[in-house]
């Protein structure tokens, strides 16, 4: 039990890492307050819970990790990643600041948050690929797993800490100090990063420029059988299936009719679920396409249970099984892409796997938002389902032909 432990905690010997999940873990609770006031102030301020709008909302932010896939892979391979990072995480910082005025003055209006959900959207492309793969230098390769799965439980921690303190300022204080408090996280990670040891990082070759550095990463990847695989089935579950924004948002308000504090403990409660789940992988070493498969298909099982729930407390539990399944998908993903990848390529693999994870979203987004206005969140729910199975239904396919027996010669 007591190497179990340690071995989760493996990759916090490096001081770089340590230094800088303490700063994730304040800016990422930051994060957490902004989505939900950022849905909350669309669904109930500046529409009458239109769907639609948070959809909208919710696919100019993930739109940039699509239209700017030639350029976020690549500069992540060939400029310094550490300050690539500092000025994305200040720009984040200081958007979120400026919604924060626009709301406390009363002058926001939905453009505004439409016009910011796509600047936010792309400091954040640019800024999720290189920091994915800046962790393999603060670590490097041994130890790379239990990174990512350290990081996604400071990040879940923080989700569960966030959306809860979101509920309560929104109905104390007002939505917009959830946007101003956002905004000062951002020094947290910043200052992290000034302290680094610097002669501590495992800084691997620069990619060289070329024109063609974005096509050479997309047949890179999709020649990779194990890549294809990963970015097909990312594809279905990003698409229709991460588009949790609206599934909590639109139950909260249109089936179980909660006020903010109860919306934000839904995304809280979602939230132990993937802390669980990344807690569990912490104490892997390697995962494969059997993790895939398991994360993809409880993942289903948690949005169709969700979708049948009879009453709010049935759905949260819904939320805690769907958050496990998803991050035990997602690490899976990240190890995988990044260990299956040469150190020149990984930015441009990773800015693809982010590209096609949640930019697909800028389709499904408004699939799904218009889905639950026009059937209602359970129907959009039930889409988000199905998009899961039929991914876990291409990893049983894939595991199937590697076990058939090579033809007689």
């Amino acid at each position: 039990m007591k190497n179990r432990m340690a071995g989760i905690f493996l990759s916090l010997r490096s001081f770089n890492f340590r230094l800088w999940t303490a700063g994730a873990l304040v800016s990422n609770i930051g994060t957490g307050m902004q989505r939900v006031a950022q849905d909350w102030l669309v669904l109930t301020q500046l529409t009458h819970h239109d769907a639609s709008a948070l959809g909208i909302v919710t696919g100019l932010q993930f739109a940039p990790q699509l239209l700017l896939l030639p350029w976020t892979g690549s500069a992540a391979d060939r400029l310094n990643q550490r300050k690539l990072l500092m000025f994305t995480q200040a720009a984040m910082g200081a958007l979120a600041l400026a919604l924060g005025v626009l709301t406390i003055t009363g002058v926001v209006r939905l453009w505004h948050v439409y016009v910011f959900a796509l600047l936010f959207g792309s400091a954040a492309a640019l800024d999720a690929p290189v920091r994915q793969t800046f962790v393999a230098e603060m670590v490097g390769d041994e130890d790379l797993p239990n990174a990512v799965a350290l990081n996604s439980t400071s990040f879940n921690a923080a989700q569960m800490i966030g959306p809860a303190a979101a509920g309560l300022l929104i109905a104390g204080i007002g939505m917009g100090w959830a946007f101003l408090l956002n905004g000062l996280s951002f020094v947290a990670v910043l200052l992290s990063m000034k302290f680094f040891r610097i002669s501590e990082l495992r800084t691997s070759a620069r990619a060289h420029r070329s024109a063609s550095g974005f096509r050479e990463g997309l047949r890179y990847a999709w020649g990779k059988p194990e890549l294809r695989v990963i970015l097909i089935m990312l594809f279905l579950i990003g698409t229709f299936g991460f588009n949790f924004p609206i599934f909590i948002s639109t139950m909260a308000v249109n089936v179980f009719h909660s006020d903010a504090r109860a919306f934000g403990l839904l995304s809280s409660i979602m939230a132990v679920g993937t802390l669980a789940g990344a807690l569990f992988a912490a104490g892997r070493r390697r995962p494969g396409l059997s993790s895939l498969l398991a994360g993809a298909g409880v993942f289903g099982a948690g949005c169709t249970l969700g979708a049948l729930a009879p009453g709010y407390w049935w759905f949260a539990a819904s939320l805690a099984v769907s958050g496990a399944a998803v991050l035990t998908f997602a690490n899976a993903t990240n190890s995988m892409m990044q260990l299956s990848t040469e150190p020149t390529m990984r930015g441009r693999v990773m800015a693809l796997r982010v590209g096609i994870g949640l930019g697909g979203m800028t389709i499904g987004a408004p699939i799904v938002g218009w889905v639950a206005n026009r059937f209602g969140p359970r129907w959009a729910l039930g889409i988000g389902a199905a998009a899961s199975f039929a991914a876990a239904l291409v990893a049983v396919y894939v595991l199937a032909r590697r076990k058939q027996p090579l033809p007689a010669q």
